[in-house]
């Protein structure tokens, strides 16, 4: 995965150890009690990962719930050394992106317009760094729904290009392509937000 990932300080939220492994026990013995305290543990950061995916709150609350259920019914084959945080992220992730294939397939590729400029973008990252989990996944929804998915991936997830081609069934120049058009359409958000006008380098 790749290193340059800007979501920790502006992201979603953490749990921060609220899931102790009595719990995880309790929930692999299928006590509903102990499921409903799993989900309350988790719903922060499972509600902020698919809000940043999907901009119809419907969507984002079905793959939640979807994840959720994975997230249940895989306990029993999560691996001990990896963290429980890191997998419950990386099972939501799956999710969004597994619906999105389903839907790729029934509808027509997104076509793109053409080469973006990569420079003359207004220096982004102490502005998204320092923005709450709403309104970071507010400003994400004026991107277009591909390139949304493709600069989560990418710039929020920690994902390279050549991981995303591969999830996506796009070349890694149609990745790249997404991030660019994701950076300069944010860049034009903020600019309307903060009323800048200077152009700089942006998110990396």
């Amino acid at each position: 995965m790749s290193t340059g990932v800007v979501h920790r300080a502006m992201g979603d939220p953490v749990h921060n150890g609220m899931v102790p492994e009595s719990l995880i026990a309790r929930c692999l013995r299928e006590e509903p009690k102990a499921q409903y305290e799993m989900y309350r543990a988790l719903y922060g950061m499972m509600m902020a990962i698919c809000r940043r995916y999907e901009r119809n709150p419907q969507d984002a609350v079905a793959r939640m719930n979807q994840g959720f259920l994975k997230i249940l019914t895989n306990l029993d084959k999560r691996r001990p050394d990896v963290p429980f945080e890191l997998w419950t992220r990386r099972i939501m992730i799956n999710t969004v992106i597994d619906e999105f294939r389903k839907e790729r397939q029934r509808k027509a590729t997104e076509t793109l317009d053409g080469p973006l400029n990569e420079g003359a973008l207004i220096e982004v990252n102490d502005y998204l760094r320092h923005m709450e989990a709403d309104a970071f996944a507010a400003l994400l929804q004026r991107v277009p729904d591909m390139s949304r998915k493709v600069f989560n991936l990418f710039a929020i997830d920690g994902f390279g290009h050549q991981e995303i081609a591969q999830m996506l069934g796009i070349s890694e120049g149609t990745s790249k392509w997404h991030v660019a058009n994701a950076r300069q359409t944010l860049q034009k958000a903020i600019a309307q937000l903060t009323g800048q006008t200077t152009t700089k380098t942006a998110i990396r």
